[in-house]
């Protein structure tokens, strides 16, 4: 009898695009495992991420803005949901495969650090082997979940999650969708956030390039979506109207100029980075001062990476938490 997995598998082939991904064609893992009898291998990499510890951590992780006040402000978690849902729509629009669409948006971030890309600027600065968060979320579930066994996922998954950014080009249309659909979000997101924060006002916003996207969330996103959709129809690749990605590379840059650099919203980035750069020394001076699964791996691994994989799994909370443990003396009571 066809089991549920084969019948998916079937439907696929029938209704996904030529250029689509299929699940019965993936190119696998690298450790072979009994096919599921309900799911496609995408439906369980998607699960295996999204029930992973790296997953979980990215609640409590900066995405521009740190330990801001209010419960509003998108984090690293928040802002991968948002990336998941653009790319799921654009994905089923040019009938890709939704589900590996889902699972490389899901884990596309999981190797970010904490306090966002100024921690990773400090361990790229730091370890002589450079750091990169893209590389950073291959090494998180090919080696650092489950324990060092990995999550075991399949080859269109992993390249999707190390290419998703724009300097990378994916080797699926699915890929290529989340990494378009990554910069609608953030781009989107921030300035929302932005503007909530009294950051910019609406009127600081260059209103030649909102005349081409749209002069709300909504309608910027809703502009930007239809048109990846109608751009990529029927064609071998994922782009967006040379007009659309002119306006947004544009307002991209006016993010960088007036938020994303030295505005009021970035004023604790330098504390941030100075906080990383100090776990980073201490633990190269006295790698003890580790948990005990990162201090038994230097001997047999690089110094470096065991302390880059332990300082980017961690929370802002716990490196805060745990800066103040190293650094800040406590009060002494005699009785």
């Amino acid at each position: 009898m066809e089991s549920l997995r084969e019948q998916q598998e079937e439907l696929e082939e029938r209704i996904l695009s030529p250029y689509a991904a299929k699940s019965a064609e993936s190119r696998g893992r690298d450790r072979k495992e009994e096919p599921c009898e309900i799911r496609t291998v995408y439906q369980r990499d998607r699960d295996r991420i999204l029930h992973c510890k790296a997953f979980r951590r990215m609640k409590d992780k900066t995405q521009v803005f740190i330990k801001p006040e209010g419960d509003h402000y998108r984090t690293r978690l928040t802002h991968t949901l948002e990336v998941a849902q653009i790319a799921r729509t654009i994905g089923r629009a040019l009938r890709l495969n939704e589900d590996l669409v889902e699972a490389i948006a899901l884990g596309h971030d999981l190797g970010h650090t904490p306090f966002g890309h100024s921690g990773e600027r400090v361990l790229n600065r730091l370890s002589a082997k450079g750091f990169t968060h893209y590389e950073q979320g291959i090494r998180t579930v090919e080696v650092l979940e489950k324990k060092g066994k990995g999550l075991n996922l399949t080859w269109e998954v992993r390249d999707g999650i190390v290419n998703h950014s724009m300097q990378r080009t994916p080797a699926t249309l699915e890929g290529r969708v989340v990494r378009l659909a990554d910069k609608i979000a953030y781009i989107n997101h921030d300035i929302d956030d932005a503007l909530r924060g009294h950051v910019i006002t609406e009127e600081d916003l260059p209103s030649e390039y909102l005349d081409v996207l749209g002069h709300s969330f909504k309608e910027r996103i809703n502009t930007m979506i239809r048109d990846v959709i109608f751009s990529s129809l029927d064609q071998d690749d994922i782009r967006m109207s040379p007009r659309l990605m002119d306006a947004m590379m544009a307002v991209r840059e006016y993010m960088f100029c007036s938020v994303y650099i030295g505005s009021e919203a970035k004023k604790e980035e330098k504390k941030a980075e100075f906080m990383i750069e100090q776990l980073y020394r201490k633990f190269m001076e006295d790698p003890c001062r580790m948990p005990e699964e990162y201090a038994a791996r230097v001997s047999a691994e690089e110094k470096e990476t065991v302390i880059c994989d332990y300082i980017a799994g961690m929370s802002d909370t716990y490196a805060i938490r745990l800066y103040e443990q190293l650094f800040v003396p406590k009060g002494w009571d005699i009785f």
